[in-house]
């Protein structure tokens, strides 16, 4: 079984109107108008679901710093989820220091939602490493059994839209603040997952998870050794950024590694239920 645990699907309304969005929403506007942005919105996701084997995909819109346009991406999401016979599980979308935004969690955690994010620190205006900023989203994350997804950035190396407020030192400040809160970081965690070998560190990332999402764009296939040789393994997920990329540009990946069945279990499916276990949603075994 294949779980995808970290997708991006439109409601029409912003495929639509993209460009008037785009004028008031700075890190949305960079974002569509890049060279490697692509629409999709759910059936487009079920065609390559089918296509490529995957059985299962956790999806979310856009992380806007306006609470009503995250509340149309979050009723799509959690509409297109109960639609889906059990294939897509939603994951909403909330500015953290926006009025309302508990209110919002609250809400989508009784429709169904299993996460919240993905948390773009840049656009939605918070920092994230100010306990001030993040205690009430991440008291009402916790307290309805949510965890967050988190955008980290690359240290180095790299540079795109929303870098500035999402590297991995804030990511860290982030969990060490809220030490109860299950947290994925993306893009596996630009790096952090490293210091997990130190025993302070892994001590304060207990509770934090990796996916690999965009990982064949900014790593060569070795990540998935250092992966493994750091003892993370069980705390990473395949997240593919759909629809940038798709499971076959990662199993090109996965192919020149040193991953075995055992590893590919864990990443495509058994850690993924960990985490909804972990963090204590409810969720259907079948």
């Amino acid at each position: 079984m294949i779980i995808d645990t970290h997708v991006h699907v439109y409601p029409p309304e912003v495929r639509d109107g993209w460009q008037s969005i785009a004028e008031r929403e700075a890190l949305f506007g960079a974002e569509v108008r890049g060279r490697v942005h692509r629409w999709a919105e759910a059936d487009d996701l079920i065609a390559a679901m089918d296509e490529d084997g995957v059985d299962e995909s956790w999806i979310c819109g856009f992380g806007f710093s306006d609470l009503g346009l995250c509340r149309m991406c979050n009723d799509y999401v959690i509409e297109q989820a109960s639609l889906s016979g059990g294939r897509l599980k939603p994951i909403i979308a909330v500015p953290p220091l926006a009025r309302g935004a508990g209110d919002e969690i609250a809400r989508c955690a009784e429709l169904g939602a299993i996460g919240v994010g993905e948390l773009l620190p840049e656009g939605q205006g918070v920092s994230i490493e100010d306990i001030e900023e993040t205690w009430r989203f991440a008291a009402e994350c916790q307290e309805n059994g949510l965890f967050v997804l988190l955008h980290v950035a690359e240290p180095v190396g790299r540079d795109y839209p929303g870098k500035g407020r999402s590297g991995p030192r804030e990511a860290y400040m982030f969990a060490q603040n809220h030490p109860e809160l299950h947290i994925v970081m993306a893009h596996c965690g630009g790096g952090l997952f490293l210091y997990e070998q130190m025993p302070d560190v892994r001590l304060t990332l207990k509770n934090v998870w990796y996916d690999i999402t965009a990982a064949p764009f900014v790593y060569s296939p070795s990540i998935l050794n250092s992966i493994l040789a750091s003892e993370t393994a069980g705390k990473f997920l395949y997240g593919s950024d759909f629809p940038i990329m798709r499971l076959p540009r990662y199993m090109r990946m996965i192919e020149q590694s040193a991953m075995i069945d055992k590893d590919l279990e864990n990443l495509f499916f058994a850690n993924a239920r960990l985490l909804l276990r972990a963090s204590r949603v409810c969720f259907d075994m079948a």
